[in-house]
């Protein structure tokens, strides 16, 4: 760690080589539009990944699993990742590094290395479900003209197209991701008000942490709704999407500034992805709730869908997903509603894919501090996601296209710790953040929060290993469990160095910095 009194040195530049002026204010009581505007737009990209195509997924299975009663679930899970947002941001502020950079830094190289690896799995596993999402949307745009296959190569096209963008300026970039979010909130806003949803019903659960009736069901979806809205790989893009702004760092005022402001306009892009992902919910829980198979059936055979064959003639409750929901919106509300509903996939899909490329950018440099070239970058990361899908969508169908969001909903919660265990650790350290690391109620807070996120997705991982039935995958899971939980656990050590509750507490309590003490870990490089 940076000894004490010495200021970091300056971190090497991302490709946002432009940085947004910030107008002064003399009045520093008030929330002023001028400086929030000139803040915002790193916490709309941020929010992106709250409406990835894998959220989209499993809002909608909430919602046709347990209609309106995991509502709460999604609104508990979307304020914890703003409290994650907030450490994020304060990071990238106030150190003028984002978290893979600190990461390098303060890790030797085994763990980094390691890490990197870790964090890179969880961006190729995000990756190919925005992948799978918008050629999905293709193939329901075509009405099948477009295979899937053709959908997955279209993609890798115009994610090319698309993250040029910021040559014409970095405000507007941020403008066109704007955009997206607003293409978002109207496709699926239509949906909502076309459906109608009981708003009684909505509201009591949203605010009533009760599951009347759940069962294992509904447990083992309320889980993947955590899994889904906190990703690891979008704690490291916001510590980096911050530095895009001009803050004087050795201006202890201006950066207490900066962390409010950062903090106003995360807070506003998390309620409007909340609210998207509620018109989800809401539409399949008030239109397909307790439907079976056989009465869906029914209905798209009257109305000539070309896709009734898609679901059997049993009593089985009816399973959608992406493809699926944008089928039964069409058979019960029209075919305005299933290519409405395709618009606002496509966009998820393209806007998630693009940040999922920045962050891939930012890992890359931050860990092994190799500057590759955008087009480099691009090309081998959708090589490595676009592969297997590719592989899936030509030789099966989409069912297996859309079976795969499970096990990469299952790859990314493994991932988390690796994002969480070291936010929590650096923000808490003083020597990295003065006088803005932690406080003794955010180093509790944030420890519990981490502890139950990563329990509630240990939990996830290991309902979904159980329901494969195989011996062989139950013996590698077991091998593979002791190196995964030997390095969490390592991570974990030094986390709870940092927070100042770990064996240290004894010479902690003789009046020695915690800092100098962390500093002498010869896990941690001076």
């Amino acid at each position: 760690l940076c000894s004490h009194g010495d200021e970091p040195a300056p971190a090497p530049a991302t490709y946002f080589q432009q940085r947004v002026p910030v107008p002064e204010d003399r009045n520093t009581n008030r929330i002023s539009l001028r400086r929030l505007w000139a803040f915002t737009g790193p916490g709309f990209l941020m929010s992106i990944a709250y409406l990835d195509p894998g959220n989209i997924e499993s809002d909608l299975q909430s919602g046709a699993k347990a209609g309106f009663k995991l509502l709460w679930v999604l609104l508990g899970a979307t304020a914890i990742g703003l409290l994650l947002q907030r450490l994020a941001a304060r990071l990238g502020v106030v150190t003028g590094m984002h978290l893979a950079e600190v990461c390098h830094r303060h890790y030797r190289t085994v763990p980094r290395i390691l890490l990197w690896l870790m964090v890179e799995l969880a961006i190729i596993g995000s990756d190919m479900q925005e992948v799978i999402g918008c050629a999905i949307a293709f193939n329901l745009l075509s009405s099948g003209r477009i295979p899937l296959w053709g959908g997955v190569l279209i993609t890798i096209m115009d994610t090319f197209v698309f993250l040029f963008l910021d040559k014409y300026g970095l405000r507007k970039l941020e403008a066109f991701f704007g955009l997206l979010i607003t293409l978002m909130a109207v496709t699926f806003g239509y949906e909502y008000v076309t459906v109608g949803p009981d708003q009684g019903q909505l509201l009591k659960g949203m605010f009533v942490p009760y599951c009347e009736g759940c069962g294992p069901v509904q447990l083992t979806q309320a889980v993947g709704i955590v899994g889904a809205v906190i990703m690891p790989h979008n704690i490291y893009l916001h510590s980096a999407l911050v530095k895009s702004r001009e803050v004087d760092r050795s201006n202890r005022k201006e950066v207490k500034e900066a962390n409010k402001y950062f903090f106003i306009e995360s807070s506003m892009a998390l309620f409007v992805s909340f609210l998207i992902n509620v018109f989800v919910v809401a539409v399949f829980a008030e239109g397909f709730y307790g439907r079976t198979n056989q009465e869906v059936f029914h209905v798209c055979n009257q109305t000539g869908s070309p896709h009734s064959h898609l679901f059997p003639l049993n009593n089985h409750t009816l399973e959608v997903d992406i493809y699926k929901g944008g089928v039964v919106l069409g058979c019960f509300f029209g075919p305005a509603a299933l290519y409405i509903w395709a618009v606002g996939i496509l966009a998820a899909g393209q806007s998630s894919t693009m940040t999922g490329t920045y962050s891939g950018q930012f890992v890359m440099e931050g860990f092994l501090n190799l500057r590759w070239s955008r087009f480099a970058r691009v090309l081998l990361t959708r090589s490595i996601a676009v592969t297997p899908t590719l592989l899936v969508a030509v030789f099966q169908d989409v069912h297996s296209l859309t079976g795969m969001n499970d096990f990469l909903n299952v790859l990314q919660s493994m991932q988390l710790p690796f994002a969480l265990l070291p936010i929590l650790t650096f923000t808490s350290l003083p020597a990295l953040m003065s006088e803005f690391a932690n406080g003794l109620v955010f180093k509790v807070g944030g420890g519990v929060v981490v502890l139950i996120v990563c329990a509630i997705n240990m939990y996830f991982v290991v309902v979904y290993v159980t329901e494969l039935h195989s011996v062989w995958i139950y013996v590698t899971a077991a091998i593979l469990s002791v190196a995964y939980l030997t390095f969490v656990g390592y991570l974990a050590w030094l986390c709870l160095i940092a927070l100042g509750v770990s064996w240290l507490d004894f010479t902690l309590k003789r009046g020695t910095d915690s800092t100098v003490l962390i500093e002498q870990q010869p896990e941690f490089e001076t």
